[in-house]
């Protein structure tokens, strides 16, 4: 089995979960029908997430400067973020060093289809195989002058290994889809069988109606009805960080 390994740093907390699949927007959409679409599922799931174990806000007044920055925390409290680079920029410190097996880095980003109103997360891949040095999370303000907050326990980076080297080993190519007949014709397949069930959305009492949504995609098969890849999944289960005394 492949490791992860969080060594937290003497002094400091980690909290940290494997990804809910949960959104409160994909909640609140129409049915829930954002939940259908397995996709947004899996990669909601994809990974860990580390969350704040303070709250506070900070506010950007549109200057590069680094004392542009203002942060504001409950009294008492350190907070969990600081203005170091400049140009907007809000730096989270992630209190502990990540291991991985050799040639394995680690995909570091903000929560996965979770926008945040007048700031963006930014996305860093560390050789956690040896380095041993901690890596920041870091945040860009797309927007001035509003301030923007972040709750106990809310999720400020999401992590999750990739092999190194995996992307420079594809051969990137385009085609024409009639070069092959196979997916061109199971494509069609599905192309007509949408128009069809669109269609008949709209007519009461119809097989579409009951159904509300195709679910070939999310149940694995082609539009054929021949059984999809191996390995298909509707969902992910991953494993929390357990602390040592919980080690089998």
């Amino acid at each position: 089995m492949k490791e992860l390994t969080a060594y937290v740093i003497d002094g400091h907390e980690l909290r940290i979960r494997p990804a809910p699949v949960e959104r409160l927007w994909m909640d609140r959409s129409h049915e829930r029908s954002a939940y259908r679409c397995l996709p947004l599922n899996i990669a909601n799931a994809h990974g860990w997430e580390i969350l704040c174990t303070t709250s506070f806000s900070a506010i950007w007044d549109g200057r590069p400067s680094v004392d542009a920055i203002r942060i504001k925390s409950r009294p008492g409290t350190v907070p969990l973020a600081i203005s170091h680079f400049g140009e907007g920029v809000l730096t989270f410190h992630v209190p502990c060093l990540f291991k991985t097996d050799s040639g394995i880095d680690l995909f570091a980003t903000g929560p996965i289809n979770r926008p945040k109103d007048a700031i963006a997360p930014l996305t860093g891949v560390i050789e956690t195989d040896w380095s041993p040095y901690t890596f920041t999370m870091n945040w860009l303000f797309t927007r001035a002058n509003q301030r923007v907050r972040f709750d106990v326990d809310e999720p400020f980076c999401h992590v999750f290994p990739v092999v190194r080297g995996g992307l420079e080993t594809l051969n990137p190519a385009i085609r024409d889809l009639s070069e092959n007949p196979d997916l061109e014709n199971e494509y069609r397949l599905w192309w007509a069988s949408r128009n069809d069930f669109n269609a008949k959305l709209g007519v009461p009492g119809s097989k579409a109606t009951q159904e509300r949504w195709q679910k070939s995609y999310f149940r694995g098969f082609t539009p054929s009805g021949l059984q999809g890849g191996d390995g298909h999944r509707s969902k992910l289960r991953l494993r929390p960080f357990k602390p040592k005394e919980q080690m089998d």
